[in-house]
């Protein structure tokens, strides 16, 4: 049998590299679209769209997107996903959903639950295999192939709904590993199973230092607090002192160039850095070349795609996509132009809004880059804290503690190795304290968005709060020319934009 390195160096070595394929993308693409309709016409959603019919046409493509309408995910759920939820087979796809990823969601539904399919379970292990056939690529030597990897995520212990499974997605796929790639796996089975994060991390540092690891796997904020925590655990001055030959990360679910830095800290030498593009909806991409941080989509493995302009024509105030308007397939998509993405799947989503942008920046090789959020958020730990979050929570902090805050905007700051989010609210008459402010609308925060809660107790301060009155902000729509009802005060600044409005604040002598 041969060895794990051997398998690798053949998959890199094939014609094409690990995504072989003699396919345009196009063609991909609609051989894919077509593998859906089929293995979805007899369910009930299938039935009710006529994908038989659908099957027949000339351009299958262009009949699918004629009779299928656009869904984001309160509509999908509310019309189709809710029924599998309650154990009914043939509903969106073929056979019953046993496992349900959550998700964070908006006001009114802090977490969104995804259906996980056996046939997406192993789309996501076939797209994970080719990123390890790709580590040639990288310069990685063979002798690091067979070396074992951290791959942090969500506890594997799932609660049940019913007859389903539910839980974080990387916990789902953590306890569906392939038999022969667990001695390689850690934290391991029983340390994965720990419910509580801090338990959890503490025993990962605990077991430290009897694990070789090559390759460490998750998102950043994540990754960066457990390495801290195994450094001051052991008394080490960096990582590579209890894992000499760690060489990889491959991180995903946020921007890893803030943590960039303060990362790099914690090593001995720059580690690889791959990027992938993994959502509970499924693998979308994966950085499959050096010298770039784009990321190849995979256009054969369970999903089709579509792309929608991402502008004030196709897109909503709300951030959806607008009626009848087209969307476009991988045939007719330019370059450095942003889109928000559809997804069909293999997991039961049809024409599904998944609510990110991206650019593509080679279209010839299909890479593309994340944008952000069709919706404004504040997610630089993976807190995900949307628009309508923030507006439940202020809506709560005005009931508790009888004020009014007709304005307020946000935006995330670094506090040391981490983040903390600075709030500034406009209120009339200023209160003469702030402390309990802050506190309340900490809670509240906690309790619309679960994933607020859990990046409070680990990677994300305790918000930054600064009253103002409200005269202020419409003095600033005032100065950048955007008077009048159709213009709104930022809810979510970026950088660039916090730094004009903090610098008129300041120039005003507003700020307290």
């Amino acid at each position: 049998m041969p060895k794990l390195s051997e398998i690798i160096q053949r998959g890199a070595s094939l014609p094409g590299g690990p995504i072989r394929t003699f396919l345009s993308p196009a063609q991909q693409q609609q051989r894919e679209l077509v593998r859906l309709l089929q293995q979805a016409s007899g369910t009930a959603f299938g039935r009710y769209y006529r994908f038989k019919d659908l099957l027949r046409e000339e351009n299958p493509v262009a009949a699918f997107q004629a009779a299928v309408p656009v869904f984001d995910y309160n509509r999908l759920f509310d019309q189709w996903w809710h029924i599998s939820l309650g154990g009914v087979p043939n509903i969106t796809w073929k056979g019953k959903v046993t496992h349900f990823a959550m998700s964070s969601g908006t006001a009114g539904a802090p977490s969104k639950h995804i259906p996980v399919t056996k046939d997406m379970m192993r789309a996501m292990r076939r797209a994970s295999m080719r990123m390890l056939f790709n580590l040639p690529r990288f310069g990685v030597p063979a002798e690091l192939y067979t070396k074992q990897m951290l791959m942090l995520g969500g506890s594997t212990s799932l609660s049940m709904h019913g007859d389903c499974h539910v839980g974080d997605l990387s916990g789902i796929n953590a306890g569906k590993l392939p038999r022969w790639f667990r001695p390689f796996y850690k934290p391991g089975a029983d340390i994965a199973g720990i419910r509580d994060w801090n338990q959890r991390i503490e025993e990962i540092a605990r077991r430290a230092a009897d694990w070789d690891i090559g390759y460490i796997a998750g998102i950043p904020s994540w990754l960066q607090l457990t390495l801290e925590k195994i450094i001051e655990y052991h008394g080490l001055q960096t990582i590579h002192d209890i894992w000499p030959n760690l060489s990889v990360f491959a991180h995903g679910g946020i921007h890893f160039e803030p943590y960039k830095k303060s990362f790099e800290r914690l090593l001995a030498r720059p580690l690889i850095y791959m990027d992938t593009y993994l959502a509970s909806e499924g693998f979308i991409a994966f950085q499959q070349r050096p010298g770039t941080n784009a990321m190849k989509l995979l256009l054969n493995n369970g999903i089709f795609l579509e792309f929608v302009p991402f502008d004030d024509k196709h897109i909503d105030e709300a951030g959806l996509v607008r009626p009848g308007v087209a969307a476009l397939s991988i045939r007719e998509v330019e370059e450095n132009r942003p889109y928000a993405l559809l997804l069909s799947t293999c997991a039961g989503a049809w024409r599904y809004q998944l609510g990110d942008t991206i650019r593509f920046t080679d279209v010839q090789r299909s890479e593309i880059v994340i944008t952000g959020r069709t919706k404004h958020y504040l997610s630089v730990c993976g807190e995900h804290l949307s628009v309508d979050n923030m507006n439940s929570a202020i809506e709560q902090l005005e009931k508790t503690a009888n004020v009014a805050i007709p304005e307020f905007t946000a935006a995330a700051v670094p506090a040391g190795s981490h983040w903390r989010h600075r709030w500034y609210l406009g209120c009339d008459p200023l209160p003469l304290g702030q402390d309990n402010i802050t506190q309340i609308l900490d809670e509240a925060l906690k309790k619309v968005n679960d994933d607020y809660d859990t990046e409070r107790k680990s990677t994300l301060e305790a918000p930054e709060i600064h009253l103002l009155p409200v005269s202020l902000f419409f003095q600033w729509q005032e100065a950048q020319g955007k008077m009048g009802g159709q213009h709104k005060f930022p809810r979510v600044m970026q950088q660039e934009q916090l730094n004009r409005w903090e610098a008129f604040v300041a120039q005003n002598s507003f700020r307290r």
